[in-house]
């Protein structure tokens, strides 16, 4: 006769309940300044001297490039001039007190949740009762993980 098969089975179980209320939040970027200036056969010129591209004066963190006018170097012939300027967001004096955003190009600010009816059981027999959605900003997670093991 041969021997009866032997294995050891290993079980478990665990039973879990993640309730969240998540924190108010505010992401900002702020953007710099940015110029540029082309052409061909045109004269420049920063108001002051004729050729002349002004380098701009920089106040408060923002950059303004001055005035530039362009004239056209032979009448009647072709010319291009173009020139683009993007305004730099003010750099802020303080840090931005909780609750406000910065006056920047790109913020998203988020309320902080409440958690209202937010609610979760696990009870002895590993049942998960009672678990209710909250206010806006909570989620509720249940979970149960059964695991068997058989070795030799």
């Amino acid at each position: 006769m041969t021997a009866p098969a032997h294995a050891d089975i290993i079980s478990r179980m665990s039973t879990s309940v993640k309730l969240d209320v998540h924190a108010a939040g505010t992401q900002a970027s702020r953007i710099g300044s940015s110029f540029s200036i082309s052409g061909s056969n045109i004269d420049t010129t920063d108001g002051n001297t004729a050729g002349v591209v002004s380098a701009g004066t920089i106040t408060s963190g923002i950059y303004n490039p001055g005035t530039i006018s362009a004239t056209q170097d032979t009448a009647g012939s072709a010319f291009s001039f173009s020139q683009s300027y993007t305004q730099a967001d003010t750099v802020p004096t303080s840090a931005v007190t909780v609750g406000s955003a910065p006056n920047f190009s790109n913020v998203t600010s988020t309320s902080a949740g409440t958690a209202g009816t937010l609610a979760g059981t696990v009870t002895s027999a590993h049942g998960i009762t009672g678990l209710t959605a909250g206010g806006a900003g909570t989620s509720a997670t249940g979970q149960f993980v059964t695991e068997v093991v058989i070795g030799h």
